[in-house]
């Protein structure tokens, strides 16, 4: 397997992304009640995340879009209180700027700082998590959201323009995620060498849409390293 390049999924690879999307959803509850209370007492957080659960299924033509979606989402709540959509941004920024304050896993930065002194990385995420606001931004060469790229994974088209931005054929790619049908299934059938972060030990899912297991199995990104180290490069 020789691997000139590596790309990342973002969320519940470098952080857990739970923890960050309940902060945001209360940070924007705390504004909201701040600001706008009628708005807050109208849609408490449950109710806010089943609008954006109705708008998510009313848009498929934006599932690739958690950004759009959202917006969509707080514009309804506002309008259901005959307030025109002004505040939609700011109360997006809040939202946003919580969403990006993440905790990363004790491996995540010892290790993007190894492998990025050895071989390009380029992160391919569905979600929204902006790098730059994260700080982590200078450890990747590109970086591919699918709202910018108009497909979310598993589509194979988000992980070739990863390997187009990289100059590279997709066998010399090394894909990682923690999700065995998005970032392994996708990336495989791209044509992608695959790596399962596997961080709690789960059984290797048994339904047909993910397929055979990963070209490797990996308890933490410390192990991708030491993989790397040994095995990844001529």
């Amino acid at each position: 397997m020789r691997i000139l390049a590596i790309s990342l999924d973002l969320d519940d690879t470098l952080w857990p992304v739970e923890p960050a999307i309940l902060a945001a959803e209360r940070a924007l509850d705390d504004w909201l009640k701040q600001h706008h209370a009628d708005v807050a007492a109208a849609w408490p957080i449950d109710a806010m995340r089943g609008l954006r659960d109705a708008v998510s299924a009313e848009r498929p033509d934006i599932a690739h879009d958690f950004t759009a979606q959202r917006l969509i989402t707080l514009e309804r709540a506002f309008a259901a209180c005959g307030i025109d959509a002004t505040p939609v941004e700011a109360a997006y920024e809040v939202y946003f700027a919580a969403r990006n304050r993440v905790d990363c896993y004790e491996d995540a930065l010892p290790a993007l700082h190894a492998l990025a002194a050895r071989v390009p990385l380029v992160s391919i995420s569905n979600g929204n998590a902006d790098l730059e606001r994260i700080g982590l931004r200078a450890h990747f060469r590109h970086c591919i959201a699918a709202r910018e790229c108009g497909v979310a994974k598993p589509d194979a088209a988000i992980f070739h323009d990863a390997c187009t931005r990289l100059g590279l054929p997709p066998e010399n790619v090394l894909h990682v995620g923690d999700d065995p049908l998005l970032d392994v299934a996708g990336a495989r059938d791209a044509g992608l060498r695959t790596a399962w972060l596997n961080r709690h030990a789960a059984g290797w899912p048994t339904h047909a849409a993910v397929g055979v297991r990963a070209d490797l199995e990996l308890r933490d990104l410390t192990q991708l390293v030491r993989w790397f180290e040994h095995q990844g490069a001529d």
